[in-house]
């Protein structure tokens, strides 16, 4: 198991419908994140939209978001999500996580 952080930016004007979108996550969705090794996934947000992701993964997060990317209903939901960040017109907030080095662990 390895743990990473990650973080991405979320657009400020569009937050409050980003957050009611987490509070019903599609069920398949979930359950292809589980299938692709995605355990104990949290994230938290600042107030301006910055966003900061932990997630635990089976093997690497790359083997992860490979896993994912194959996956259709990540596809929908990646289409529905890209207008909410900031990131490159034409692209997937998944395909702009930046992932950020553990530098310290308490167990």
């Amino acid at each position: 198991m390895k743990r990473v952080g990650f973080q991405m930016k979320v657009r400020q004007e569009v937050i409050p419908e980003y957050k009611e979108w987490h509070r019903k996550v599609w069920p398949e969705m979930l359950d292809a994140l589980r299938r692709h090794g995605w355990g104990n996934y949290s994230l938290f947000m600042r107030p301006d939209g910055l966003m900061f992701g932990y997630v635990e993964v089976a093997d690497s997060f790359q083997a992860s978001l490979d896993g994912m990317a194959g996956e259709e209903i990540n596809t929908k939901w990646q289409e529905l999500m890209a207008p909410y960040f900031e990131i490159p017109e034409g692209s997937f907030a998944d395909q702009n996580m930046i992932e950020l080095e553990e530098v310290f662990h308490l167990d």
